[in-house]
């Protein structure tokens, strides 16, 4: 098992870093949170979980190791693949989908793209003894189930920025595409940042 990579970013896009090493550029699947850390020349450190299947091996990244475990742990409940458990790691931190998980919150669980009600309700019952109590000192100020995508703009400006963009380019980005989080707010869903971050590269493709 590859547990981690480290060495300088070589290429990033809206899903995932390619990182150098020993002259071998591995491509590392990557939420947008982990992604808005990276910066192309610059050194690295992720935490990797391989996935094996008949025609393919993915390896994705986490921007520590305990990102990675929940990652994991996610996909021992049945119909969670790597796919789902990265998207509910895009939209909630590891302590915050514990939170949720451990106090009911189907709410949170629903605010995941990919997941109805009827899922959320499986999933706190499969994951209520696996995932654990919160490991965190500080959840957040908004409660039970804060989600990383609390702080969408921020997210997504820089991971506009650690893709070679202007300043002034993520900021109109960032504006073309606030009605789309807002309107996922007024539903009382998290800002999906996955989404609106392709939203804005097509928005910026436009305008070149």
């Amino acid at each position: 098992m590859i547990a981690f990579l480290s060495g300088p970013v070589a290429a990033l896009s809206p899903n995932s870093a390619v990182i150098e090493v020993g002259g071998v550029g591995m491509a590392v699947q990557c939420t947008p949170h982990t992604l808005a850390d990276l910066r192309i020349g610059k050194e690295a450190r992720l935490a990797t979980s391989l996935v094996v299947r008949e025609d393919s091996l993915t390896l994705y990244g986490f921007a520590d190791d305990d990102e990675r475990q929940v990652f994991e742990l996610l996909q021992t409940a049945s119909g969670v693949g790597p796919r789902l458990a990265q998207a509910m790691l895009a939209t909630h931190s590891p302590d915050a989908l514990r939170l949720a998980v451990s106090t009911g919150d189907e709410k949170a669980l629903t605010a995941v793209s990919g997941i109805g009600k009827k899922g959320a309700q499986k999933l706190l019952l499969e994951l209520k003894d696996r995932l654990g109590e919160p490991v965190g000192t500080h959840i957040g100020q908004q409660g039970i189930g804060t989600p990383v995508t609390s702080g969408w703009r921020d997210q997504l400006q820089a991971a506009l920025l650690g893709l070679g963009y202007a300043s002034r380019e993520a900021d109109e980005a960032v504006t073309a595409v606030a009605p789309q989080a807002e309107a996922a707010v007024a539903e009382g869903a998290a800002p999906p940042v996955p989404q609106l971050l392709r939203a804005a590269l097509q928005t910026l493709n436009r305008a070149r």
